[in-house]
């Protein structure tokens, strides 16, 4: 009878364990990169689901997408190219939300940081590519609007992505760089070495997030997004502002 009992009992908890781990993959903006691990690490704990990441310039992410990369979600760091692939049916309706409004700085490693210094800039400076980092874009509008295309001709070094023109600067290959926020607060740089550019120089900075629609698990991926949107003290510390419209998912 215990033998019958224990044998049983193994089948029922055969049945209950899970035949493989559900397991997510993720396309994520440069900038977001380090913030979003932490959040992916947390919800793997509280979940079991599986999480994999892979970062780069929002706009080589969204050309992989569209040539059919095998992704369940794409977070942004704007809302054009979600926008974009919303048109093109390539998502679940409904699940275009803001995750995060991104914060463009004016770093300058060796001396405090200000807004005249960056007025009278007339040294190397790192930006990202206004072709595929939508920082960049707001960097260049920084520059337009300064007027300093003509003063820094030949001296503006564009990386990839957001996260290469700050590496430009942190490994002193360059003195200067407009740079996201997010990125200086993840590397404890002091607050006196940035200058927050106001809002209103450049383009927006929207960030959005989509779960496309060739996901294979898409309930665990809208859990994930949820799980995103509900981080936001997390954000706000870490050098985001937010979105004032409220998404359900």
């Amino acid at each position: 009878m215990f033998r019958l009992f224990r044998s049983w009992l193994g089948f029922l908890l055969l049945c209950a364990m899970p035949v493989g781990a559900t397991e997510l993959k993720v396309a994520v903006a440069a900038n977001f990169h380090p913030l979003f691990e932490q959040v992916a690490e947390a919800f793997e704990r509280e979940t079991g689901i599986v999480v994999k990441v892979a970062s780069g310039a929002s706009g080589a992410l969204y050309t992989q997408i569209v040539h059919g990369a095998p992704f369940d979600l794409f977070l942004s760091a704007d809302s054009e190219r979600p926008e974009r692939l919303e048109q093109q049916g390539l998502i679940l309706p409904g699940s275009r939300a803001t995750y995060a409004v991104g914060i463009l700085a004016f770093w300058n490693r060796s001396a405090p940081a200000t807004e005249q210094q960056l007025r009278d800039w007339n040294a190397r400076l790192a930006i990202a590519n206004a072709r595929t980092a939508p920082y960049g874009a707001a960097a260049e509008a920084v520059l337009d609007r300064l007027a300093l295309n003509g003063v820094l001709k030949g001296k503006v070094l564009r990386g990839n992505s957001v996260v290469q023109a700050f590496q430009y600067v942190d490994s002193g290959n360059v003195d200067g760089g407009l740079v996201a926020l997010s990125l200086l607060k993840a590397r404890g740089v002091a607050d006196e070495h940035y200058w927050t550019v106001p809002a209103q120089w450049h383009g927006s900075l929207e960030q959005q997030g989509v779960i496309l629609k060739r996901t294979e698990e898409p309930e665990a991926a809208k859990a994930l997004m949820r799980y995103l949107l509900e981080q936001r003290p997390l954000l706000t510390r870490s050098g985001y502002s937010l979105s004032e419209h409220a998404v359900s998912l």
